[in-house]
């Protein structure tokens, strides 16, 4: 089966766990022929196996990129055909405006916001349209006019653009908030708009491309799914969009939308919860990694029948040893990791682990940061110091020695904390203080070696721990505090749910079974779209031994050698 793969943040140049999870299903699912595409390429890509090439690449942002080395690279698009650098005449002006303003009419029409109640979903809006089929129908006429034309030349962020989304705002039945939204708010508009929605300008929609795709495997929602939506629309291709962190609630709780102004929000938020709710209607499978996925999924309009939760897979070896050693680890250490942002709530963390100090004050706090290039978290990070310094005086055994503070803070790489593993080997009981989550990777890590986990209840820590820790709510330093202490205080318990952990992480969440559960997903979605051969393709056994032999053998082609109606 070939499969043409849309990748999450342009594997095999990204680097993280969406460019780990793409290898290692790449490199699993030998048996099938996988082409990469890869939106928002950027840097030198990683070695591909034979069986996986990289056919097309779009750059994040700017001008279309030229090969790349190795020969991976057949040919980058971004509006590069010469149709596409013209100025578009009066008929496709004219079809442009009348695309877009059905998009915008969907996008600014007053309906339920997805991901809060669908009961508004299906309102009509000023033209008795649904607000979801005018977006679908804008959407899908922009896509038939780049492909003819070559690209959206600049036409997303124009003159007619604006003043189309402008008139659609003040329409009879527009959302309040886009009603009030100014020039300012139709120009930033545009430009995001122009962003969501460049994949329509790519040259991927060929028959040598998307088209001779036999599935479409999107490795997250969104603007990486519209590649997908837009092969379906033209070839008919299956679109199977796994998620294992839901766009819509990250454009949610993105801290840029601080800085803009609520007739924006408002416009951005419809844009991204019309754009979610078609993917999830067109695909012919979701796979979402946690039931708190799920769940948003539905919300948005998904149908239930056609989701099926697939946890995503971790590599389990490297923490062996340490998992199956219990007599590691410090019994009066706590561990934390990961990277240090507010959502993680270490301030929770640090007064939490004052209460237990005041109860234990032989216990100690390692918090280990992950390397981050955001410069707001080293501001963050000063902050958290300057309040355990404050909290927790450097102490010392008398008055000629030196103080030491019961709270360290390392960064993952370092002296102190070199892997993850000699990290989790460190402590009895990691913590887990966020108040927003996904899906914690850090959690499945610590159950993988064996360690007793206190977490608050957010995103899908529940559904990972599935009782082998305690959980608590969040920003409740007590709670947390008194969940850490008993694990601290009752070595039996800890070691029983380290091992009821780590049997759990083993069967649930392994490469392994990740791997098996796509492979039969595959499967499944072939035999419900059969493989679509085409000539040259040398696959043996793609056409009965009767084709091959000259005359007809069917029951058609007998009655009309022999003039005998049909059985």
């Amino acid at each position: 089966m070939r499969i043409g793969l849309l990748a999450e943040g342009g594997y095999p140049y990204a680097t993280g766990e969406p460019g780990l999870w793409c290898e290692r299903l790449v490199r699993g699912l030998g048996q099938h022929q996988f082409d990469l595409y890869a939106l928002g390429a950027a840097g030198t890509p990683r070695p591909l196996p034979p069986h996986v090439r990289l056919a097309r690449t779009a750059p994040p942002s700017g001008p279309e990129t030229g090969p790349q080395p190795g020969g991976l690279l057949e040919r980058t698009a971004l509006g590069g055909h010469r149709a596409a650098r013209r100025a578009y005449g009066r008929r496709e002006r004219r079809r442009f405006t009348e695309a877009f303003h059905q998009l915008a009419l969907g996008v600014c029409a007053d309906a339920a916001e997805p991901g809060r109640s669908p009961a508004g979903a299906h309102r009509p809006g000023p033209d008795g349209t649904p607000p979801g089929t005018a977006f679908a129908d804008g959407l899908y006429a922009l896509a038939e006019l780049a492909r003819e034309r070559g690209g959206l030349p600049g036409a997303l962020r124009s003159d007619d653009a604006v003043r189309t989304l402008e008139a659609a705002c003040r329409a009879p039945g527009a959302r309040r908030g886009a009603a009030a939204a100014g020039l300012p708010d139709h120009l930033a508009f545009a430009e995001h708009l122009a962003r969501t929605l460049r994949p329509l300008s790519l040259d991927w929609y060929q028959e040598d491309a998307l088209g001779a795709a036999d599935l479409c495997h999107a490795a997250a929602g969104g603007t990486t799914a519209l590649p997908g939506l837009l092969a379906k629309r033209f070839f008919g291709t299956p679109l199977l969009v796994t998620e294992y962190g839901v766009q819509l609630r990250s454009h949610y709780l993105s801290p840029a939308g601080a800085h803009r102004s609520a007739p924006l929000r408002t416009l951005l938020a419809a844009l991204h919860g019309r754009l979610a709710a078609e993917v999830y209607g067109q695909a012919a499978l979701l796979t979402p990694g946690n039931a708190h996925t799920r769940r948003w999924q539905e919300r948005c309009g998904a149908d239930r029948a056609r989701i099926r939760t697939v946890h995503p897979g971790m590599a389990a070896d490297r923490f062996a040893e340490v998992g199956e050693d219990e007599e590691s680890g410090d019994p009066t250490t706590l561990v934390w990791v990961g990277r240090v942002e507010p959502a993680k709530d270490l301030i929770a963390l640090l007064h939490a682990f004052a209460e237990i100090r005041a109860r234990q004050p032989d216990a100690r706090l390692r918090i280990v940061a992950v390397p981050a290039h955001d410069p707001a978290a080293g501001a963050y990070l000063a902050h958290i110091r300057a309040l355990a310094a404050q909290l927790f005086p450097d102490e010392a055994a008398g008055a000629h020695a030196v103080g030491e503070n019961p709270v360290s803070f390392e960064e993952l790489g370092g002296p102190e904390a070199p892997t993850l593993e000699d990290t989790y080997a460190s402590g009895a009981v990691v913590v887990l203080s966020s108040v927003v989550e996904g899906f914690p990777a850090s959690l499945v890590e610590a159950m993988f070696c064996g360690r007793a986990t206190v977490s608050t209840d957010v995103g899908a820590v529940v559904e990972i721990i599935g009782g082998t820790g305690l959980v608590v709510p969040p920003r409740n330093p007590r709670a947390l505090a008194d969940a850490c202490l008993a694990l601290l205080r009752e070595p039996g318990r800890r070691h029983r749910l380290g091992a009821a952990a780590r049997a759990r992480a083993l069967e649930l969440f392994t490469v392994e079974q990740n791997l098996a559960a796509f492979r039969g997903i595959y499967l499944e979605l072939l035999s419900r779209a059969p493989v679509r051969h085409r000539p040259g393709d040398g696959v043996l056994f793609a056409h009965p031994a009767e084709a091959h032999v000259p005359g007809s053998w069917t029951p058609q082609g007998v009655a009309a050698r022999t003039g005998a109606p049909d059985a």
